[in-house]
């Protein structure tokens, strides 16, 4: 049977699966599902229509599925939905979506560090960690494996890719391409998550595939819709490469974060201007 400690108080058509653990002083709305071994410590509130998988787990003050934080909800149903084995640290907060029947998700295999925010309509993938008092706004997508640094802010409906990594306090008004890292207020685009990119498994030629890409979009002096069409006619299309299109032809309505930082650009420049030729691909 699922623990529920005597001091929580938990809406009678909520369901609580077997092996659930929920904690002392935490409240648990109407229509809400949560899944077997999820554990929910000290004080956490679970807000109506939320779904919530399987060994999750909750530390102190998480709130997930409250109202949204959007002057035009009034009060029509919408969703949270969490999946399974993430782990919500202190004082974390998910807004349910605020149109009728939308939906907030988050996948499976992510952290939140303390302090964390998560907006309506957002949606998050999977293995993906989010370090401490980051803020998400409405509307936003971040795909899997991708690292947010502390403090960071991300506009609303912006998009990150898979395996970017966003540094500390850096501003995200745009979307930022998978396997970016960016840093900056606002941000700029770096260079390649490499790293995190040979610890999931890319293998050296998709690696080398997509260095060729950024250096079209970064540095050829090509704009976006031409880099993309020299990237489909110039390099080998491995998979992360076809990613990396799909994502470009598809940005927001924020646009895409494609440039680099002034005085690295500069820098370049001045040693020695790129020439991008198809058989240097």
């Amino acid at each position: 049977m699922a623990k529920i400690h005597p001091s929580a108080i938990v809406d009678p058509t909520a369901e609580i699966a077997d092996g659930a653990d929920i904690g002392p002083f935490c409240i648990i709305h109407a229509n809400v599902k949560i899944g077997r071994g999820t554990k929910l410590h000290s004080s956490c509130v679970v807000g109506e229509w939320t779904e919530i998988g399987e060994d999750n787990e909750f530390f102190p003050g998480a709130v997930v599925g409250v109202a949204p934080q959007d002057l035009r909800y009034s009060g029509e149903r919408a969703y949270t939905k969490v999946g399974n084995r993430n782990v919500f640290r202190e004082y974390v907060t998910v807004h349910r979506a605020s149109d009728a029947e939308g939906v907030t998700s988050i996948g499976d295999d992510n952290l939140l560090m303390a302090y964390t925010h998560v907006a309506h309509n957002c949606i998050l993938g999977n293995q993906i960690v989010i370090a401490n008092s980051v803020g998400i706004a409405g509307h936003v997508e971040i795909e899997d494996q991708a690292v947010l640094g502390g403090m960071c802010g991300l506009h609303q409906f912006v998009r990150v890719g898979k395996l970017a990594m966003l540094g500390g306090m850096a501003q995200i008004r745009q979307d930022i391409p998978p396997f970016a890292m960016v840093d900056g207020q606002p941000a700029r685009v770096f260079g390649m998550n490499i790293r995190g990119m040979q610890r999931r498994g890319i293998d050296k030629e998709s690696r080398q595939a997509l260095k060729a890409c950024y250096r079209l979009i970064l540095q050829s002096g090509l704009n976006l819709t031409q880099a993309i069409n020299s990237i489909k006619a110039n390099v080998e299309q491995y998979d992360a490469v076809t990613h990396l299109v799909r994502f470009l032809e598809n940005p927001s309505k924020m646009g895409v974060c494609i440039r680099e930082p002034d005085h690295r650009r500069e820098r370049r420049q001045k040693q020695r201007p790129l020439k991008v030729e198809a058989a240097n691909l």
